[in-house]
């Protein structure tokens, strides 16, 4: 086995093994480091499928180490080679900039589907630094940068493996080397799909049609896409393309969030059984809370997950009205949900732009501040590599009992957004955060609805999504109370995170 530092369960290594088998077959043998061009007219699909805890991710990074380390090619979203026929390559994609940035966390270079969708063009001059980093080609000489700035370049690149940054680094700015963005229109080879239950049969199949080797990585317990029926894309896959990862290791560590995500298997649990396990584990550790209210100074940047959404609605105001939000606009810090980009089919590069930044359907979004122009305003995209960015907004605060939202930031056209303190728990699928609040009075209503989905009872299936968002602390809500919050809001966190690039759109003409 290829990867020597890593102790693999008997169902793990089975996965690698049947994986490892599946590169082979498709001309890349990961034992041997030897790779054969790629065939045309292949093509073959894998399902890694567990529930959380059960090593995907873990499984994940091995495989993308031992290909890396057999000489495939990493592709990312934001700078690829000139392709070569020879060359193998892997792009590892994930449905959100916060799913990807999980990985990237761990040290696995994952993207956005939408960014390998649509590819950077890069002036040619500055294309030449690209190649000479990325090991095919000489060190440029480029008028306007120094010896200097190109070795700023090569040693942001040595410590971060972005072609942007290492242009930052140097000097440029983002309008300086990308010039546009296009869909892409040849294929690329193998592809790791991870949080792939989000993924909606469209996406699928652009997927598909760029992937020759496709490897899914899901939790066939989370929730279903919207208009799925209840049903994820790799359970339409037949039997022997699926492999299943049923032992739970973080359980081994007494992880009492996992223990209570996998007691929701338990067809005789009722949610009363299910509150008085939560209460136990809250009084035997502290990484359960038993929480009589919502933590108001949590949801700035950890939204309270709901199930209905004039809950939603309603924790957005208090949480306003907690932090002194005045009602003709937005303080700096408040965090939001991309929904959208409302623009023409004739703007479609200005659509292209605002997406590969980042600001796609579901994106956590911090307000900044107003931008440099009417309707503009500046942004901080949670989990994108380059986070800070300035765009034509328009922003949507609704009220209770109110039919007609309030607009703090109205551009004529642009990137929408909603307010991000509270969030469904749907949308939060493929998002973790340190410490999540969960709104049980909604899974109380969820339960006495009675209402099933894909045959299990739907507050099961919502609590399991709810829980498994939280990375070390999970408090369950009983009250319908807000506290207090233990500080002005502030964007302070986010010094430190500026990313390689500053985007400021022009605003798109009107129709």
């Amino acid at each position: 086995m290829a990867s020597e530092l890593v102790t693999f369960s008997e169902d793990q290594a089975d996965a690698y093994d049947r994986v490892t088998a599946e590169m082979l077959s498709m001309g890349i043998d990961l034992d041997k480091g030897q790779m054969e061009p790629m065939t045309e007219g292949r093509a073959t699909v894998l399902a890694v499928v567990g529930k959380a805890g059960s090593g995907k991710t873990m499984l994940l990074a091995s495989l993308y180490k031992a290909m890396k380390a057999g000489g495939v090619e990493i592709v990312s979203g934001d700078y690829e080679a000139k392709r070569r026929r020879e060359r193998r390559t892997l792009a590892i994609l994930a449905p959100t900039n916060k799913a990807a940035s999980v990985l990237r966390l761990r040290g696995v270079p994952a993207t956005t589907i939408h960014r390998i969708l649509y590819t950077p063009l890069y002036d040619p001059q500055y294309e030449r630094i690209a190649e000479w980093l990325t090991g095919l080609g000489p060190r440029p000489a480029v008028e306007g940068l120094t010896e200097i700035a190109l070795d700023r370049a090569h040693a942001f690149y040595a410590q971060v493996p972005s072609i942007p940054g290492a242009l930052a680094a140097a000097g440029l700015r983002g309008s300086d080397f990308i010039k546009g963005w296009k869909r892409r229109e040849e294929p690329l080879d193998v592809g790791f799909v991870d949080e792939s239950s989000m993924l909606d049969d469209k996406q699928f199949q652009d997927l598909r049609e760029i992937f020759p080797t496709l490897v899914l990585f899901g939790d066939p317990a989370q929730l279903a896409p919207v208009g799925q029926s209840g049903t994820m894309v790799f359970e339409t896959l037949p039997q022997d393309r699926k492999l299943i990862l049923s032992r739970i290791h973080r359980q081994s560590e007494g992880n009492p969030i996992l223990d209570l995500a996998h007691a929701l298997a338990d067809d005789r649990l009722r949610f009363e059984d299910f509150e008085a396990m939560i209460q136990d584990a809250a009084r035997r550790d502290d990484r359960v809370v038993w929480a009589e209210r919502v933590e108001s100074s949590l949801m700035a940047r950890s939204p309270v997950l709901v199930w209905r959404n004039a809950t939603r609605i309603r924790l957005i105001n208090a949480f306003r009205s907690a932090f002194g939000a005045p009602e003709d606009a937005l303080l700096a810090g408040e965090p939001l949900i991309c929904d959208g980009i409302e623009l023409p089919l004739k703007h479609r590069k200005k659509r292209i732009d605002l997406e590969a930044r980042g600001l796609i359907k579901g994106a956590q979004v911090i307000y900044l501040g107003p931008g440099s122009k009417e309707g503009f305003a500046r942004l901080h995209v949670v989990g994108a590599e380059d986070p800070q960015v300035s765009a034509a907004s328009i922003i949507k605060i609704e009220k209770p009992d109110d039919g007609e939202p309030f607009i703090p930031s109205a551009a004529h056209m642009g990137a929408t957004f909603l307010h991000g303190a509270a969030v469904t728990i749907h949308k939060a699928q493929g998002s973790q955060w340190e410490q999540v609040q969960v709104f049980a009075p909604d899974l109380f209503a969820a339960a006495q609805s009675g209402r099933a989905e894909a045959g299990l009872p739907l507050w099961k299936r919502l609590a399991y999504v709810a829980i498994t968002r939280a990375e070390k602390r999970l408090f369950w809500v009983v009250r319908n109370r807000l506290g207090r919050p233990e500080a002005p809001l502030s964007v302070a966190d986010l010094q430190g995170q500026v990313g390689a690039l500053s985007l400021s759109m022009p605003p798109p003409d009107m129709p």
